[in-house]
């Protein structure tokens, strides 16, 4: 298996963000429900996104362990595929943002890959996957970018949300 594409976790304006800034995403951005249509709706805008950036990524909707949504972009491979699978899986694991977790082990001067006992292979502390999380409800399943550095593929996953919440 080929690596992800890690960045130093530099936004453009120079800063990490923090754990509590990543944390502030998931406490905003909640649904008040989530539902099939609500899929293919994200779905089509971050391919949107994408397709205007020419970015080559795989974007996956799931809930309830049921996929809901897939693409696969141009210049995306199967690579991100199994990307995908394995940042879900922390997101489904810990209910947080796999980019916030693996930020919480680094603000602890730790990887998630040291300390978390986990199998590297089936789970990946990388930026991109996001929780959907329903409001009186908790966490019901994960959007996931994969393709770009992981900053970037959680930066896109963000971006998307707040434009689709914003709408509703």
């Amino acid at each position: 298996m080929t690596t992800d594409t890690t960045s130093t976790g530099t936004t453009p304006t120079g800063t990490t963000p923090t754990v509590e800034e990543l944390e502030a995403q998931e406490q905003r951005l909640v649904f008040r429900r989530f539902t099939h249509e609500d899929a293919w709706e994200l779905g089509s805008l971050l391919v949107r996104m994408a397709r205007e950036r020419h970015a080559p990524v795989a974007i996956d909707i799931h809930r309830g362990g049921q996929q809901l949504f897939h693409a696969a972009l141009p210049g995306s491979t199967p690579d991100n595929d199994a990307w995908i699978a394995r940042k879900r899986r922390v997101v489904e694991r810990y209910g947080s943002a796999s980019y916030l977790v693996g930020a919480r082990h680094r603000a602890k001067g730790t990887t998630f890959e040291e300390s978390s006992r986990l199998d590297p292979d089936t789970y990946a502390a990388h930026g991109g996957s996001f929780p959907i999380t329903v409001v009186d409800v908790g966490v019901i399943g994960a959007v996931t970018v994969s393709g770009l550095p992981q900053l970037q593929d959680h930066r896109m996953v963000v971006e998307a949300l707040e434009r689709f919440l914003a709408a509703c």
